[in-house]
């Protein structure tokens, strides 16, 4: 005789037949899919120091970061690993289009920035370099002479940010040791150095895990539903929930947010294979940074000539094209002094996300739901402090 009293016959629920997408266990649900304190989504450097920013704060609070790929390939990741906080002719033109003191409120943060970076990772766990930086001048661009009169000025106005007081320093007579030709000036920052991006990502990282930040990889955000409690939809029909949400897409933030126009930059580099005896050492920027190139473990590493194809390369694939390859070749070409041919080993691209005004964006943009975006190709050294800013208002 069956026994009713263990089995009431209206104690089972069917199966919801609408129900799609991946089954979760119980385990799982009770753990990697439990309701956090705050899901942030991407796990590149702008959403990796924003952890370590929101737990320093609140070491209690309960934090996932999430990452569609295996590891992030944004820019965190793609970069040419500048320590840098701006060339002579990029912070002009800053000046020009935001004002003074816009300009310098930039500069005083990539500078901190570099100097968080140094406090918190020991050089060689990043391979850092204090190897001084390099703006390469050139008369058909800019008025060498002139940029040279406006020295003294950026140098006074940097001063009390930098606590140097000669910031920027003339040095054309470098050029050719650097092994350097076909450029009509050359300007030294001794405060600029250079790092390893996958390194110091890896450490940040690490660093973030043994605070009890969680980072689950594979994980794809296909819809976000705000609410009291925040929804994330997966592509593999798994949802996340959490009190709050950060986004931390840049360049991929369009998807989300269209009404914050984020514009994608899509940043070709190509790296040489070893080059005995190669005079080049430093972080070099060239064109208002649209070049930028430097030595790495005796490979040239060059980068940039977005600008001669802007609307091509406002996308976010990632892949390289003819069109920039051939005019990074070409720069090679004509500025380098080595004392054996040039043989490219290795290409690939990275993508940036940029605003009209080159100054980053935090934005609520629903209840709970926070965006950080576009540190304009200046993330290594701008993200540490967005992410103290970030902290700042989530936690308000």
């Amino acid at each position: 005789m069956r026994n009713t009293a263990f089995f009431p016959a209206n104690s089972v629920v069917s199966w919801d037949k609408r129900h799609t997408g991946m089954e979760i266990s119980y385990w799982e649900k009770s753990s990697f899919y439990a309701e956090k304190d705050i899901i942030i989504v991407g796990a590149g450097l702008q959403g990796l120091w924003s952890a370590y920013e929101l737990k320093k704060q609140k070491p209690a609070l309960n934090i996932l970061i999430v990452e569609r790929g295996p590891v992030p390939h944004g820019a965190s990741t793609r970069n040419a690993g500048f320590s840098c906080f701006g060339s002579p002719t990029e912070l002009l033109h800053n000046a020009n289009l935001n004002g003074e003191d816009r300009m310098l409120f930039g500069v005083e943060n990539l500078f901190k920035g570099i100097q968080k970076i140094q406090r918190i990772f020991p050089a060689s766990v990043i391979d850092y370099t204090p190897c001084g930086g390099y703006e390469c001048l050139d008369n058909n661009l800019h008025d060498v002479a002139n940029v040279y009169d406006q020295l003294a000025w950026l140098n006074k106005q940097t001063r009390s940010i930098t606590g140097t007081e000669r910031t920027f320093i003339q040095a054309d007579h470098k050029l050719q040791q650097l092994g350097l030709q076909n450029f009509d000036g050359l300007v030294e920052n001794t405060l600029e150095g250079a790092l390893h991006s996958g390194k110091l990502l890896q450490a940040l990282t690490q660093l973030v895990q043994q605070m009890g930040v969680e980072i689950l990889t594979g994980v794809e955000i296909v819809h976000v539903e705000p609410g009291a409690t925040v929804e994330l939809h997966t592509a593999r029909g798994i949802t996340f929930k959490a009190g709050s949400v950060l986004f931390c897409i840049n360049a991929f933030t369009g998807t989300f947010f269209p009404q914050l126009h984020i514009k994608p930059g899509r940043g070709q580099v190509l790296i040489s294979s070893p080059i005995k005896g190669l005079a080049l050492n430093g972080t070099f920027h060239y064109d208002e940074g649209f070049y930028y190139f430097r030595n790495v473990g005796n490979r040239i590493l060059l980068g940039g000539a977005r600008n001669k194809a802007f609307e091509e390369e406002t996308v976010t694939t990632l892949t390289t094209s003819t069109t920039i390859q051939s005019a990074l070749e070409a720069f090679l070409s004509k500025h380098f002094i080595t004392p054996s041919p040039i043989t490219i080993e290795q290409r690939w691209s990275g993508i940036m996300g940029f605003t009209p005004n080159k100054l980053p964006v935090l934005e609520q943009v629903y209840d709970n739901v926070w965006s950080v975006v576009a540190c304009n190709g200046m993330g290594v050294a701008l993200t540490p402090i967005m992410a103290e800013e970030v902290a700042g208002v989530m936690m308000a």
